[in-house]
């Protein structure tokens, strides 16, 4: 494979990436929070306002998990696109380079994968992180503590996604 083949690659799995959190996005409005449907329905009571600011807080926070997350990864690979485009760099460094690359943009898209997946199996809210080694998810369920078999279902969502064992678990308590 020569250099202009691995950019053309490179380049079409980040485009395939950012079309698949676009259409996560699209498929999920991300600015629009409860309480701006409640305030918008004319609703006043203090009771399902207070219900509705705790729900809203929780998908804030997985709203602005995914986006601190994707800028992470976007700012990295382009980072790197700038080191595969450097004619100054050496040709093994462009190669890593382009190598951290492809492991980004395929970390991304498992990430994808497990929270459609866990979302699929009827989880309410799901955030997949993947840092090399390690896989860190956080879900959101009904109850306050996930049970043995749904940290198992998710385990083995995680590993027939991401072959990798070092996983991590975290459901936020209501």
């Amino acid at each position: 494979m020569n250099r202009k083949q691995a950019v053309i690659i490179v380049a079409l799995l980040v485009l395939i990436v950012c079309a698949g959190v676009l259409a996560t996005r699209v498929q999920s409005p991300l600015y629009v929070s409860d309480t701006d449907l409640v305030n918008s329905n004319n609703t006043n009571s203090s009771t399902s306002d207070n219900s509705t600011n705790k729900t809203s807080g929780k998908q804030d926070y997985f709203a602005e998990a995914r986006l601190t997350r994707d800028k992470t990864s976007q700012e990295s690979v382009s980072s790197l696109k700038e080191i595969m485009d450097d004619k100054n760099q050496t040709a093994e460094n462009k190669q890593n380079a382009e190598q951290e690359s492809v492991a980004i943009v395929t970390e991304q898209q498992n990430e994808m994968k497990v929270e459609n997946m866990l979302k699929g199996k009827g989880y309410k809210e799901a955030l997949c992180t993947i840092n090399n080694d390690k896989v860190n998810v956080v879900v959101r369920v009904d109850n306050e503590k996930l049970s043995d078999q749904q940290q198992r279902e998710i385990k083995d969502v995680i590993l027939s996604v991401t072959q990798i064992r070092n996983i991590e678990i975290q459901a936020p308590v209501h």
